[in-house]
């Protein structure tokens, strides 16, 4: 079942994929198109105080024969604001264990990429049916020694209601053995809504087992600069991640305490959170 239900995706997106091609040219799709990064996903997540919550996210790269060589189609579904600011994974409200209501935050996704070197990418779009965007994206890796490596990250993003933003990602990873690693991530994204800007931070260790097993403990914390209270919400998350079937759909178990605190709460909260994913690769 696994296989006929990775065959079908796989083969409803080469539909897709040819169906686009062809209204740029005569190339055909299969001399030298490709889709590569497919990706659907299944949450499950229960967060103390507000129970039970369940989403769905579809990503892909359509990569098209009658385009440029460096022109790429890109879909999806996920959530629309982490979309626009190109907010790190580490970061992502589904990592973060928070809710998400699928109406207001969850939208569709399709647009256009271009490659403009191998760093920097041009990217414009259309999400939630008619709502349009537009980034520039720069990353950089530094290798600083054999055990250090530093990733800086730049996307400046436009949209019809906040105009211009950016977001700004900056990661460190110290390398102790080849199978356990330290990493300190840390994102910031300034908009026309924002409070000064709003940043997030992750320490945490992370140990490979090997066969894409990954066992991770991470202190974590987010805020915005502007707010009385800077720090929003801060916590401890435990992750482990292996494959489920073969190599290409990958099961993920997360469970955190986090100390949260509302716009008009005097004091900080706590709460429990777990949650599961599968994702399926295609």
């Amino acid at each position: 079942m696994l296989e006929q239900t990775r065959t079908k995706v796989r083969g409803l997106t080469v539909w897709l994929g040819e169906t686009v091609n062809d209204w740029f040219g005569d190339r055909p799709f299969e001399d030298g198109g490709e889709v590569t990064h497919g990706r659907l996903g299944l949450r499950l997540l229960w967060r103390q105080d507000e129970g039970w919550d369940t989403n769905v996210r579809l990503r892909a790269r359509f990569d098209l024969p009658n385009l440029r060589e460096k022109a790429y189609i890109f879909l999806g579904r996920q959530n629309e604001r982490e979309l626009v600011t190109d907010q790190p994974e580490t970061f992502t409200r589904e990592q973060q264990l928070l809710e998400e209501r699928r109406k207001e935050d969850q939208s569709g996704f399709i647009g256009l990429g271009y490659a403009l070197r191998r760093n920097i990418d041009l990217r414009a779009g259309v999400r939630g049916g008619y709502k349009v965007y537009a980034q520039a994206r720069l990353r950089k890796q530094w290798a600083l020694s054999v055990q250090d490596r530093i990733e800086f990250r730049e996307t400046v993003f436009w949209t019809v209601k906040e105009h211009f933003g950016s977001t700004t990602s900056l990661n460190y990873e110290h390398a102790f053995t080849p199978a356990l690693a330290l990493h300190w991530q840390n994102a910031a994204t300034i908009t026309k809504e924002t409070d000064g800007f709003a940043w997030s931070s992750s320490l945490g260790l992370f140990r490979q087992f090997g066969d894409q097993r990954v066992l991770s403990g991470e202190l974590i914390a987010t805020g915005e600069t502007g707010m009385r209270d800077r720090l929003r919400e801060y916590g401890v998350r435990v992750k482990w991640q292996q494959p489920v079937y073969r190599d290409w759909l990958i099961g993920e178990l997360i469970a955190g305490h986090f100390w949260p605190k509302g716009d008009e709460d005097p004091e900080r909260e706590q709460r429990w959170a777990v949650g599961a994913n599968l994702e399926m690769r295609f």
